[in-house]
């Protein structure tokens, strides 16, 4: 049985003082976390060091992006090597916002993929269609090609130390939830298109967790969903109370 994720993308908000007030009372929560769910809590990448040092913290750090390169000439980026060195064991990549503003194709994000695998930090590779996409019923062949694209040039063992976040780019931010069924229908099409490609034990093995608009009162009804193994959380995991209640709704599931 799969174990739940709950991750909370903060992308730019919070000053450092905001951020560590945040991040501390969060773990005040600690109790209400079941052994089978994972917090993850990705902060702007300055922060990254200062929450590093929180003593005893009830999540693991996630970065919200970080270049396909090692070392070198690129001015205002950083590495999954300088990641793993601050202990911050996973990254987003692909996130929807990325992909538009900053012009992240599939293949630029492979390879993103592929230099977080090299340093042992878990790639959180965000997919999901724009609703113009889904309203002409290419949201299938659209996921699909951006597994296709990023992550299949993978090895199952690499495979399995992925995880997948569906983020229906029209749910992002804007308030609108995909239904349980929409949610459910898709992430058991990625499962299934992972099992074509690396096999059923593999596709098993890997999380899905869903992201759009996921707030207090319909995480529970997402979580219960059996190819659901979670969520990729924005606004509200800037709010602790709502941030617990999601947290005590995927150890509830």
């Amino acid at each position: 049985m799969r174990n739940k994720i709950v991750a909370g993308n903060w992308k730019m908000n919070k000053t450092l003082n905001e951020a560590m007030e945040l991040a501390i009372a969060l773990g005040e929560h600690r109790s209400e976390i079941a052994d089978h769910v994972n917090v993850i809590i990705a902060p702007p990448a300055l922060y990254l060091g200062h929450l590093e040092m929180i003593e005893n913290p009830c999540f693991s750090l996630a970065a919200q992006n970080c270049s396909q390169h090692t070392y070198g000439a690129f001015t205002g980026e950083w590495s999954a090597v300088m990641l793993k060195a601050m202990n911050v064991h996973f990254c987003i990549l692909g996130h929807s916002e990325r992909r538009q503003y900053f012009f992240e194709t599939d293949e630029l994000i492979g390879k993103k993929v592929d230099a977080c695998l090299e340093q042992e930090v878990t790639p959180i590779f965000c997919c999901g269609e724009t609703l113009e996409q889904r309203n002409e019923k290419h949201h299938f062949i659209t996921v699909l090609h951006q597994l296709e694209k990023a992550l299949f040039h993978l090895s199952g063992d690499q495979m399995k130390k992925v995880i997948i976040a569906y983020e229906p780019v029209w749910a992002i931010g804007t308030g609108v939830t995909a239904s349980n069924d929409q949610a459910q229908e898709m992430h058991a099409f990625i499962r299934q298109s992972l099992s074509n490609h690396f096999g059923a034990e593999v596709a098993d093995r890997i999380h899905i967790l869903y992201g759009g608009s996921v707030n207090a009162a319909n995480a529970a009804e997402l979580f219960a969903c059996p190819d659901v193994d979670g969520g990729l959380v924005g606004g509200a995991s800037l709010k602790v109370k709502d941030f617990s209640e999601i947290i005590k709704a995927a150890s509830h599931a």
